[in-house]
C-alpha cells in the first residue's frame, strides 16, 4: 500500500488573518449605511477600524452606533450584514506557497469551526479548494458540536484516508485545535499570534509552537517522515 500522510490546517488566524474578514465586513456595513442612512462611507469605515485597533474588539458596532447617533437596535442587523456578506479576501502569499509546496508529498485538509455558510464564503474568496484536497466544516461533522469534538477530527481523518499518527494538525487555538487534535492521536503544531508576549498554549501534548507558517513544512517532515517502501509494504 502507498504511504499516506496528511497535514490539516485550521482556517481563521492560521491560513489567513481573521481581521481581514472583519475589515471586509466593516466595508459592507459602511456601504449599507451610506445607502440607507446617507452617512459618509469613508467616515463610517474609519470609525469601525479605529474601534477595532483601540481596544473595542467585539464592540465595534456599538461604538459606531454611539458615534453616529444610530439606534442601538441596529447592532444586530449590522452584525448580520458582516456574517452574510461575500467577503473580499486574499490568501497571504506565504500560505499559498506553503500549501503548494506541501501538496507534492502530503494530503492536505482544512478543518474549520464557525457557521458553515460563513466559512464556505471565506474558503471560496481565498481560493482554497484549488490548493487542498479536502475542506471540512466542523459543525457539519458527527454530532455537529464542532472542534474540539472528536467527531470533527475523525471525519477529517476519514475523508483523507489517513491514520492519526500519520497526521499533523496546525492551528492557533490551544483548546479547539491543539487539544482536540491531540485527543485523537494527531501530531500538532501551534500557530502563535504575531504578538510580543509568550503565547504558547498549555496543552500537555503540544510541544511545538511557531509564529510563521513557512516553518511548518520542515517541522511536519520531522514529525511524520516519509516511510520507506519496506515500511509500507
Amino acid at each position: 500500500m502507498p504511504d499516506r500522510r496528511a497535514i490539516i490546517f485550521d482556517l481563521d488566524d492560521t491560513l489567513y488573518p481573521y481581521r481581514a474578514f472583519v475589515r471586509s465586513g466593516f466595508r459592507a456595513v459602511a456601504c449599507r449605511l451610506a445607502v440607507e442612512r446617507g452617512l459618509p462611507a469613508a467616515a463610517l469605515l474609519r470609525a469601525l477600524r479605529r474601534a477595532l485597533v483601540h481596544g473595542h474588539q467585539g464592540r465595534e458596532l456599538q461604538e459606531l452606533c454611539a458615534r453616529f447617533d444610530l439606534p442601538a437596535s441596529l447592532v444586530g442587523p449590522l452584525a448580520e450584514i458582516i456574517r452574510e456578506h461575500t467577503p473580499s479576501l486574499r490568501l497571504p502569499r506565504e500560505s499559498r506557497q506553503v500549501l503548494r509546496s506541501l501538496r507534492r508529498t502530503w494530503n492536505i485538509g482544512v478543518l474549520t469551526n464557525g457557521e458553515a455558510q460563513v466559512q464556505r464564503r471565506k474558503v471560496a474568496a481565498l481560493g482554497l479548494c484549488d490548493l487542498v484536497d479536502v475542506v471540512l466544516f466542523a459543525t457539519e461533522c458527527g454530532d455537529g458540536a464542532g472542534k474540539p469534538s472528536r467527531d470533527a477530527f475523525v471525519a477529517a481523518l476519514d475523508r483523507l484516508h489517513v491514520e492519526p499518527e500519520r497526521t499533523v494538525f496546525v492551528g492557533d487555538d490551544p483548546r479547539t485545535d491543539i487539544e482536540g487534535a491531540a485527543a485523537v492521536g494527531m501530531n500538532t503544531i501551534h500557530m502563535m499570534g504575531n504578538i510580543g508576549d509568550d503565547a504558547r498554549c498549555g496543552a500537555p501534548a503540544c510541544r511545538i509552537h511557531v509564529r510563521r507558517l513557512d516553518l511548518v513544512p520542515a517541522i511536519a517532515e520531522e514529525l511524520v517522515p516519509v516511510r520507506t517502501q519496506s515500511h509500507v509494504a
